[in-house]
Protein backbone atom coordinates (compact mmCIF):
# COMPACT_ATOMS: atom_id res chain seq x y z
CA UNK A 1 0.00 0.00 0.00
CA UNK A 2 1.44 3.53 -0.99
CA UNK A 3 0.82 6.63 1.20
CA UNK A 4 -1.99 8.73 0.28
CA UNK A 5 -1.01 10.89 -2.42
CA UNK A 6 -3.88 13.79 -1.32
CA UNK A 7 -1.55 16.49 1.34
CA UNK A 8 -4.80 16.50 3.34
CA UNK A 9 -4.72 14.88 6.35
CA UNK A 10 -8.44 14.10 6.61
CA UNK A 11 -8.54 12.52 3.35
CA UNK A 12 -7.48 9.37 4.11
CA UNK A 13 -9.50 6.71 4.78
CA UNK A 14 -10.11 6.86 9.46
CA UNK A 15 -8.62 3.30 9.74
CA UNK A 16 -7.45 2.12 6.34
CA UNK A 17 -3.45 2.71 5.81
CA UNK A 18 -1.47 0.19 7.09
CA UNK A 19 1.93 0.26 9.11
CA UNK A 20 4.46 1.16 5.91
CA UNK A 21 2.11 3.66 4.23
CA UNK A 22 1.28 5.34 7.60
CA UNK A 23 5.18 5.84 9.18
CA UNK A 24 5.84 7.34 5.67
CA UNK A 25 2.85 8.99 5.38
CA UNK A 26 3.38 10.56 9.48
CA UNK A 27 6.46 11.17 9.45
CA UNK A 28 6.43 13.50 5.99
CA UNK A 29 3.67 15.37 7.66
CA UNK A 30 5.31 15.66 10.59
CA UNK A 31 8.45 16.64 9.44
CA UNK A 32 6.33 19.63 7.82
CA UNK A 33 5.04 20.66 10.58
CA UNK A 34 7.48 21.13 12.69
CA UNK A 35 9.39 23.60 9.78
CA UNK A 36 5.84 25.31 9.71
CA UNK A 37 5.86 25.86 14.26
CA UNK A 38 9.45 26.74 13.79
CA UNK A 39 8.78 29.22 11.38
CA UNK A 40 5.75 30.55 12.98
CA UNK A 41 6.50 30.12 16.83
CA UNK A 42 9.50 31.77 18.26
CA UNK A 43 9.74 30.07 21.57
CA UNK A 44 9.29 26.64 19.83
CA UNK A 45 11.93 27.57 17.00
CA UNK A 46 14.54 28.40 19.98
CA UNK A 47 13.79 25.50 21.92
CA UNK A 48 14.31 23.13 18.48
CA UNK A 49 17.82 25.12 17.14
CA UNK A 50 18.93 24.06 21.04
CA UNK A 51 17.63 20.45 21.81
CA UNK A 52 16.95 19.10 18.30
CA UNK A 53 19.11 19.83 15.77
CA UNK A 54 17.88 18.49 12.14
CA UNK A 55 14.86 18.88 14.08
CA UNK A 56 12.51 19.34 10.78
CA UNK A 57 14.49 16.27 9.08
CA UNK A 58 13.46 13.46 11.12
CA UNK A 59 14.05 10.26 9.11
CA UNK A 60 11.34 8.00 10.83
CA UNK A 61 8.48 8.73 13.14
CA UNK A 62 10.31 8.17 16.51
CA UNK A 63 12.59 10.23 15.53
CA UNK A 64 10.23 13.12 15.14
CA UNK A 65 10.97 15.74 17.45
CA UNK A 66 8.66 16.13 20.88
CA UNK A 67 7.52 18.62 23.86
CA UNK A 68 6.72 17.36 26.98
CA UNK A 69 2.51 18.14 27.66
CA UNK A 70 3.40 19.74 31.01
CA UNK A 71 5.53 22.37 28.89
CA UNK A 72 2.22 23.98 28.10
CA UNK A 73 1.20 24.61 31.46
CA UNK A 74 4.55 26.93 31.66
CA UNK A 75 4.41 28.99 28.02
CA UNK A 76 2.14 30.36 25.82
CA UNK A 77 2.79 28.91 22.54
CA UNK A 78 1.06 29.46 18.95
CA UNK A 79 1.93 29.63 15.93
CA UNK A 80 -0.43 32.37 14.57
CA UNK A 81 -1.15 36.43 15.65
CA UNK A 82 -2.92 36.88 18.79
CA UNK A 83 -5.98 38.29 16.37
CA UNK A 84 -6.55 35.33 14.30
CA UNK A 85 -6.99 33.26 17.75
CA UNK A 86 -11.25 31.54 17.03
CA UNK A 87 -10.89 29.87 20.59
CA UNK A 88 -8.59 29.00 23.44
CA UNK A 89 -8.84 25.57 25.19
CA UNK A 90 -8.08 25.48 28.59
CA UNK A 91 -7.21 22.22 30.84
CA UNK A 92 -9.29 21.64 33.67
CA UNK A 93 -7.03 22.17 36.60
CA UNK A 94 -7.82 22.26 40.08
CA UNK A 95 -8.42 25.62 42.07
CA UNK A 96 -4.98 27.43 41.51
CA UNK A 97 -3.07 24.76 39.52
CA UNK A 98 -1.47 25.88 36.02
CA UNK A 99 -3.75 25.29 33.44
CA UNK A 100 -3.08 24.22 29.54
CA UNK A 101 -4.38 26.62 26.98
CA UNK A 102 -4.33 25.55 23.33
CA UNK A 103 -4.87 28.29 20.79
CA UNK A 104 -6.70 27.44 17.84
CA UNK A 105 -7.82 29.67 14.32
CA UNK A 106 -10.78 28.66 12.87
CA UNK A 107 -9.04 26.08 10.43
CA UNK A 108 -7.54 24.25 13.28
CA UNK A 109 -10.91 24.46 14.88
CA UNK A 110 -12.60 22.63 11.62
CA UNK A 111 -10.22 19.89 10.97
CA UNK A 112 -10.45 18.78 14.80
CA UNK A 113 -14.37 19.02 14.45
CA UNK A 114 -14.20 17.30 11.16
CA UNK A 115 -11.86 14.60 12.31
CA UNK A 116 -13.72 13.79 15.28
CA UNK A 117 -17.05 13.35 13.32
CA UNK A 118 -15.20 11.09 11.15
CA UNK A 119 -13.81 8.88 13.82
CA UNK A 120 -17.27 8.63 15.48
CA UNK A 121 -18.81 7.30 12.24
CA UNK A 122 -16.90 4.64 12.56
CA UNK A 123 -18.11 3.23 15.81
CA UNK A 124 -22.12 4.59 15.57
CA UNK A 125 -23.08 5.51 11.88
CA UNK A 126 -23.60 8.74 10.30
CA UNK A 127 -27.78 9.52 11.70
CA UNK A 128 -27.99 11.67 14.37
CA UNK A 129 -29.59 10.04 17.66
CA UNK A 130 -31.39 11.75 20.58
CA UNK A 131 -28.60 12.65 23.27
CA UNK A 132 -28.69 12.10 26.20
CA UNK A 133 -25.71 14.70 28.15
CA UNK A 134 -25.09 13.29 31.15
CA UNK A 135 -23.97 16.69 32.90
CA UNK A 136 -25.46 19.97 33.17
CA UNK A 137 -25.22 22.93 30.52
CA UNK A 138 -23.95 25.97 32.83
CA UNK A 139 -20.65 26.37 31.89
CA UNK A 140 -21.24 26.43 28.05
CA UNK A 141 -21.79 30.39 27.83
CA UNK A 142 -18.87 31.39 26.60
CA UNK A 143 -17.54 29.37 23.89
CA UNK A 144 -15.05 31.04 22.59
CA UNK A 145 -13.16 29.83 25.98
CA UNK A 146 -13.95 26.96 27.78
CA UNK A 147 -11.97 23.73 29.46
CA UNK A 148 -11.64 20.19 28.43
CA UNK A 149 -14.97 18.85 29.68
CA UNK A 150 -17.26 21.64 27.98
CA UNK A 151 -15.24 21.17 24.68
CA UNK A 152 -16.19 18.15 24.31
CA UNK A 153 -19.54 18.41 25.63
CA UNK A 154 -19.56 20.94 22.53
CA UNK A 155 -17.67 17.99 20.09
CA UNK A 156 -19.77 15.60 20.73
CA UNK A 157 -22.78 17.50 20.66
CA UNK A 158 -22.75 17.80 17.37
CA UNK A 159 -23.77 14.35 16.44
CA UNK A 160 -26.85 14.66 18.71
CA UNK A 161 -30.21 16.05 17.89
CA UNK A 162 -32.96 16.51 20.55
CA UNK A 163 -30.65 17.18 23.67
CA UNK A 164 -31.06 15.98 27.20
CA UNK A 165 -28.95 17.67 29.83
CA UNK A 166 -29.59 15.33 32.74
CA UNK A 167 -27.86 17.19 35.17
CA UNK A 168 -28.31 20.44 37.73
CA UNK A 169 -25.74 22.65 38.72
CA UNK A 170 -25.36 20.34 41.50
CA UNK A 171 -24.79 17.36 39.30
CA UNK A 172 -27.94 16.06 40.06
CA UNK A 173 -30.26 13.91 38.19
CA UNK A 174 -33.73 14.95 36.90
CA UNK A 175 -35.48 11.41 36.56
CA UNK A 176 -38.51 12.80 35.73
CA UNK A 177 -37.28 14.91 32.78
CA UNK A 178 -35.63 11.23 31.53
CA UNK A 179 -38.47 9.35 31.66
CA UNK A 180 -40.41 11.91 29.91
CA UNK A 181 -37.78 12.62 27.12
CA UNK A 182 -37.09 9.00 26.84
CA UNK A 183 -41.13 8.91 26.15
CA UNK A 184 -40.75 10.89 22.70
CA UNK A 185 -38.24 8.16 22.15
CA UNK A 186 -39.33 5.21 22.45
CA UNK A 187 -37.62 2.95 19.14
CA UNK A 188 -34.89 5.36 18.47
CA UNK A 189 -31.68 4.48 19.77
CA UNK A 190 -29.99 6.93 22.45
CA UNK A 191 -26.73 8.33 21.86
CA UNK A 192 -25.50 8.96 25.58
CA UNK A 193 -22.01 11.30 26.71
CA UNK A 194 -20.44 12.04 29.46
CA UNK A 195 -17.07 12.38 31.35
CA UNK A 196 -16.11 8.63 33.38
CA UNK A 197 -16.71 9.66 37.16
CA UNK A 198 -20.17 11.91 36.09
CA UNK A 199 -21.80 9.14 34.52
CA UNK A 200 -20.52 6.76 37.12
CA UNK A 201 -21.32 8.99 40.10
CA UNK A 202 -24.86 11.21 39.02
CA UNK A 203 -26.34 8.51 36.59
CA UNK A 204 -24.98 4.81 37.95
CA UNK A 205 -24.99 5.46 41.49
CA UNK A 206 -27.30 7.70 41.77
CA UNK A 207 -30.40 5.28 40.30
CA UNK A 208 -29.01 2.55 42.26
CA UNK A 209 -29.09 4.68 45.27
CA UNK A 210 -32.94 5.92 43.93
CA UNK A 211 -34.15 2.85 42.78
CA UNK A 212 -34.36 4.13 39.26
CA UNK A 213 -33.88 1.51 36.09
CA UNK A 214 -34.45 2.12 32.68
CA UNK A 215 -34.17 0.17 29.46
CA UNK A 216 -32.95 2.27 26.49
CA UNK A 217 -33.89 0.94 22.95
CA UNK A 218 -31.39 -1.56 21.26
CA UNK A 219 -28.63 -0.12 19.53
CA UNK A 220 -27.69 3.02 22.16
CA UNK A 221 -24.30 3.49 22.89
CA UNK A 222 -22.47 5.60 25.31
CA UNK A 223 -19.65 7.56 24.55
CA UNK A 224 -16.99 8.42 27.86
CA UNK A 225 -13.82 9.63 28.38
CA UNK A 226 -11.86 11.38 31.59
CA UNK A 227 -12.16 10.94 35.09
CA UNK A 228 -10.62 7.78 35.61
CA UNK A 229 -8.25 9.29 39.08
CA UNK A 230 -11.69 9.04 40.80
CA UNK A 231 -12.78 6.06 39.02
CA UNK A 232 -9.59 4.06 40.48
CA UNK A 233 -9.62 5.80 43.92
CA UNK A 234 -13.29 4.13 44.21
CA UNK A 235 -12.00 1.05 42.95
CA UNK A 236 -14.20 0.78 39.27
CA UNK A 237 -12.17 -0.79 36.98
CA UNK A 238 -13.65 -0.51 33.18
CA UNK A 239 -15.55 -4.01 33.26
CA UNK A 240 -17.46 -2.71 36.82
CA UNK A 241 -18.43 0.24 35.15
CA UNK A 242 -19.72 -1.37 32.06
CA UNK A 243 -22.02 -3.24 34.17
CA UNK A 244 -23.33 -1.12 36.19
CA UNK A 245 -24.27 0.77 32.60
CA UNK A 246 -26.44 -2.55 31.66
CA UNK A 247 -27.76 -2.97 34.75
CA UNK A 248 -29.26 0.77 35.15
CA UNK A 249 -29.48 1.45 31.55
CA UNK A 250 -29.87 -2.14 30.10
CA UNK A 251 -26.58 -0.53 27.43
CA UNK A 252 -24.47 -2.55 25.86
CA UNK A 253 -22.00 -0.44 23.81
CA UNK A 254 -20.03 1.51 25.46
CA UNK A 255 -16.83 3.27 24.13
CA UNK A 256 -14.08 4.69 26.24
CA UNK A 257 -11.61 7.62 24.26
CA UNK A 258 -8.31 9.00 24.95
CA UNK A 259 -7.61 12.07 24.60
CA UNK A 260 -6.21 15.23 25.79
CA UNK A 261 -6.76 18.87 25.18
CA UNK A 262 -3.26 19.87 24.48
CA UNK A 263 -3.40 17.79 20.86
CA UNK A 264 -6.03 18.92 18.59
CA UNK A 265 -7.08 15.59 16.24
CA UNK A 266 -6.09 12.73 18.86
CA UNK A 267 -8.92 11.01 19.82
CA UNK A 268 -8.07 7.20 20.25
CA UNK A 269 -11.50 5.46 20.77
CA UNK A 270 -11.95 2.31 22.41
CA UNK A 271 -13.43 -0.60 20.35
CA UNK A 272 -15.62 -3.81 20.33
CA UNK A 273 -12.40 -5.63 22.11
CA UNK A 274 -11.14 -2.84 24.58
CA UNK A 275 -8.36 -1.52 22.48
CA UNK A 276 -8.08 2.11 21.77
CA UNK A 277 -7.34 2.79 17.99
CA UNK A 278 -4.84 5.42 16.47
CA UNK A 279 -6.31 7.06 13.11
CA UNK A 280 -4.97 7.19 10.16
CA UNK A 281 -3.76 10.86 11.19
CA UNK A 282 -2.97 10.50 14.36
CA UNK A 283 -0.51 7.67 16.53
CA UNK A 284 0.87 6.86 19.33
CA UNK A 285 4.47 5.63 20.25
CA UNK A 286 5.12 4.22 23.59
CA UNK A 287 8.54 4.86 25.08
CA UNK A 288 10.65 3.76 27.83
CA UNK A 289 10.02 5.83 30.98
CA UNK A 290 14.05 6.03 31.92
CA UNK A 291 15.73 5.46 28.77
CA UNK A 292 12.73 6.95 26.17
CA UNK A 293 13.65 4.64 23.68
CA UNK A 294 10.47 3.28 22.12
CA UNK A 295 9.50 0.23 23.50
CA UNK A 296 8.50 -2.93 21.60
CA UNK A 297 4.68 -4.90 21.81
CA UNK A 298 3.76 -5.82 25.31
CA UNK A 299 5.83 -3.25 26.85
CA UNK A 300 4.74 -0.45 29.37
CA UNK A 301 6.04 2.72 29.00
CA UNK A 302 5.24 6.73 28.28
CA UNK A 303 2.62 7.45 25.86
CA UNK A 304 3.59 10.16 23.17
CA UNK A 305 1.12 11.20 20.79
CA UNK A 306 1.43 12.74 17.13
CA UNK A 307 -0.96 14.28 15.17
CA UNK A 308 -1.13 15.96 11.61
CA UNK A 309 -3.78 18.48 12.23
CA UNK A 310 -1.95 21.09 14.92
CA UNK A 311 -1.06 24.35 12.77
CA UNK A 312 -2.59 27.42 14.96
CA UNK A 313 0.25 25.88 17.82
CA UNK A 314 2.84 23.46 18.08
CA UNK A 315 1.69 20.47 19.63
CA UNK A 316 1.33 18.14 16.81
CA UNK A 317 3.96 15.58 18.53
CA UNK A 318 3.76 15.54 22.67
CA UNK A 319 5.16 13.13 25.38
CA UNK A 320 2.63 13.17 27.86
CA UNK A 321 2.75 11.70 31.39
CA UNK A 322 0.16 9.01 30.99
CA UNK A 323 1.29 5.34 30.70
CA UNK A 324 0.47 2.92 27.87
CA UNK A 325 1.47 -0.21 26.11
CA UNK A 326 0.96 -1.06 23.03
CA UNK A 327 -1.00 -4.35 21.88
CA UNK A 328 -0.28 -4.43 18.49
CA UNK A 329 -0.40 -3.02 15.35
CA UNK A 330 -3.16 -4.00 12.05
CA UNK A 331 -4.07 -6.99 13.87
CA UNK A 332 -6.47 -6.23 16.10
CA UNK A 333 -9.69 -8.43 16.49
CA UNK A 334 -12.20 -5.50 15.24
CA UNK A 335 -10.65 -5.20 11.85
CA UNK A 336 -9.19 -1.84 11.91
CA UNK A 337 -5.51 -1.08 10.59
CA UNK A 338 -3.44 0.86 12.71
CA UNK A 339 -2.03 0.90 16.10
CA UNK A 340 -4.31 -0.73 19.59
CA UNK A 341 -3.04 -0.14 22.75
CA UNK A 342 -4.06 0.41 26.05
CA UNK A 343 -3.93 3.60 28.75
CA UNK A 344 -2.57 2.31 32.04
CA UNK A 345 -2.55 5.10 34.28
CA UNK A 346 -0.16 8.22 35.47
CA UNK A 347 3.33 8.18 36.28
CA UNK A 348 3.74 8.00 39.78
CA UNK A 349 4.93 11.51 41.65
CA UNK A 350 3.97 13.44 38.71
CA UNK A 351 1.93 16.53 39.21
CA UNK A 352 -1.71 15.78 38.40
CA UNK A 353 -2.06 17.24 34.83
CA UNK A 354 -5.83 18.03 35.92
CA UNK A 355 -7.20 17.69 32.30
CA UNK A 356 -10.47 15.97 32.36
CA UNK A 357 -9.59 13.28 30.11
CA UNK A 358 -6.35 11.81 31.82
CA UNK A 359 -6.16 8.56 34.15
CA UNK A 360 -4.35 8.23 37.08
CA UNK A 361 -2.21 5.13 37.92
CA UNK A 362 -4.06 3.43 41.22
CA UNK A 363 -2.43 3.98 44.43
Amino acid sequence: MQPPSTTTPLDAEVFGLGREAKRIWLTQGLNALTRHHIGHCEPYGRMMASLWPGADEAPDLESVPWLPVRLFKLMDLRSIPADQVARTLVSSGTSGAAVSRIYLDADTARAQAKALTRIFAQFAGNQRMPMLVVDDNGFLQDRSRFNARAAGILGFSNFGRDHLYLLDGQLRPDWDALDAWLARHPDKPIFLFGFTFIVWQSLVMAARRDGRRFKLPAGSLLVHGGGWKKMEENKVDNPTFKAGLKEVLGLEHVHNYYGMVEQVGSVFFECEHGHLHAPAYADVIIRDPASLAPAAVGETGLVQVVSLLPRSYPGHSLLTEDLGILHGEDDCPCGRLGKHFGVLGRVRNVEVRGCSDTRAVPA
